[in-house]
C-alpha cells in the first residue's frame, strides 16, 4: 500500500472515531428518531432542537458534522434522515442493526483511561459501571433479532417443538430482552431469567412488568453456573453469555441439567476470526473493537474452536451454525 493510500485508509478509521460520537448524540438525545418520523420533509434545527428539548445552535452544528459524516442531509436550512441509515441505526427487529453497537462503543469508551494501566499490570477494572450493562442490553437487541431470522429459520425442528405449555430459560438474562421478545412470539410459552448482577435483575423484572408479562416471565436472582430447573425447559439460551461467566464448562452442565428429553440447548455469540483472511474484514474491526473492551474488565472473545471445547468438556457434542449476520450458534438437542 502506498503512504497516500495507507494516510486514507487511517483517515477513514480516525473520523469513524469521531463518527461514533455523531450517532450516539444523535440516537441518546431522539435526534434521528425525530427525524424519521419527518420523514423527506426533515425538519429545520430550530424545530429539532425544540422537539428534543436540545439547543437549536448545537443541533444545527451536530448536523453540520453529521452531514460530514454521512449521517443526515442538511441543505438549505432542513435536516433529513436518509431512510437507510435510519434502518441500521433504528430498527432492533433487524440483523443489521447497529445502533447498539455504537451506543456501547460510545459508553465503553468511558472507561478506557483504565486501559494503560491494565495493559501494564495485567489486572482488569473491578467493575463496570451500571450504565455499561444498560448499553450490552442495547447492544444484544441485535442478538434478538439475529435470534429469530437467523437462529430460528435454520433449526425449523426447534420452532416445532416450542409448543404451548413450553418452558424456556435464558441464563445471564441480563435486562430480559430476549424473553420477553419469546412471550410475545410465542404466546403460550412461559420463560425464566436467571441473573447474578443486581441491577440487570431490578432492570430485567421492570422490563417484564412494563411488557404487561409478569405472569408469563420470571426473572430470577441467582447462580448462572446453577440454574436447577432440571429437566423443566424446552430451550436453555445463553445470548453473548457464555465467553462472560468464570466457568462456561460449569454453565453448560448446568443448563443442560434443565433440558428435558426434546429439548434444546442453544448459545449465540459472536466469535473471534480464526484465520488471517477473516481479521481483514469489516466485520473483525467491530470483533476487535469489542475485544479491546473485554481486555478492560478482564474477560475476553474467543474463537469457535474454543467454544465447541467447553461443550466437549461438559460432555456434549456441540453442532455449529453459522449465520449470514456473522454471528454464530452452537446448537445441542436431547434425543
Amino acid at each position: 500500500m502506498s503512504l497516500d493510500d495507507r494516510f486514507d485508509d487511517l483517515v477513514v478509521s480516525l473520523g469513524g472515531f469521531y463518527r461514533t460520537w455523531f450517532v450516539y448524540v444523535g440516537l441518546e438525545l431522539g435526534l434521528f428518531t425525530r427525524l424519521e418520523v419527518a420523514g423527506g420533509a426533515g425538519l429545520t434545527a430550530d424545530d429539532l432542537a425544540a422537539d428534543t428539548g436540545t439547543e437549536a445552535d448545537l443541533v444545527g452544528r451536530w448536523a453540520w458534522g453529521a452531514d460530514a459524516h454521512d449521517l443526515v442531509r442538511f441543505e438549505d436550512g432542513r435536516i433529513v434522515l436518509p431512510e437507510d441509515v435510519g434502518e441500521v441505526l433504528l430498527n432492533a427487529d433487524r440483523p443489521e442493526y447497529l445502533g447498539g453497537q455504537y451506543l456501547l462503543a460510545a459508553t465503553g469508551s468511558l472507561d478506557y483511561g483504565e486501559l494503560l494501566d491494565v495493559f501494564r499490570t495485567g489486572w482488569p477494572v473491578a467493575e463496570r459501571p451500571d450504565r455499561y450493562r444498560v448499553a450490552i442490553e442495547r447492544l444484544t437487541v441485535q442478538d434478538i433479532a439475529v435470534f429469530f431470522q437467523e437462529v430460528l429459520t435454520a433449526l425449523p425442528q426447534l420452532v416445532a417443538d416450542i409448543r404451548p405449555g413450553s418452558r424456556v430459560l435464558d441464563v445471564h438474562c441480563g435486562g430480559g430482552r430476549w424473553l420477553i421478545a419469546m412471550a410475545r412470539r410465542f404466546p403460550e410459552i412461559t420463560g425464566i431469567g436467571v441473573e447474578f448482577e443486581p441491577d440487570s435483575v431490578a432492570r430485567a423484572r421492570a422490563n417484564v412488568e412494563a411488557a404487561g408479562l409478569e405472569h408469563r416471565v420470571t426473572i430470577e436472582h441467582g447462580d448462572v453456573h446453577d440454574v436447577g430447573h432440571e429437566g423443566d425447559v424446552v430451550l436453555a439460551y445463553f445470548q453473548y453469555a457464555l465467553h462472560l461467566l468464570p466457568d462456561p464448562v460449569a454453565a453448560i452442565r448446568s443448563a443442560w441439567a434443565a433440558v428435558k428429553p426434546g429439548g434444546w440447548l442453544v448459545a449465540l455469540e459472536w466469535y473471534l476470526p480464526s484465520d488471517p483472511e477473516e481479521l481483514r474484514t469489516r466485520h473483525a474491526e467491530l470483533i476487535a473493537g469489542i475485544q479491546l473492551d473485554e481486555v478492560l474488565q478482564g474477560t475476553r472473545l474467543v474463537t469457535r474452536s474454543e467454544a465447541l471445547g467447553w461443550f466437549t468438556a461438559a460432555g456434549l457434542t456441540g453442532e455449529l451454525v453459522d449465520l449470514l449476520s456473522g454471528a454464530s450458534a452452537i446448537v445441542v438437542r436431547r434425543d
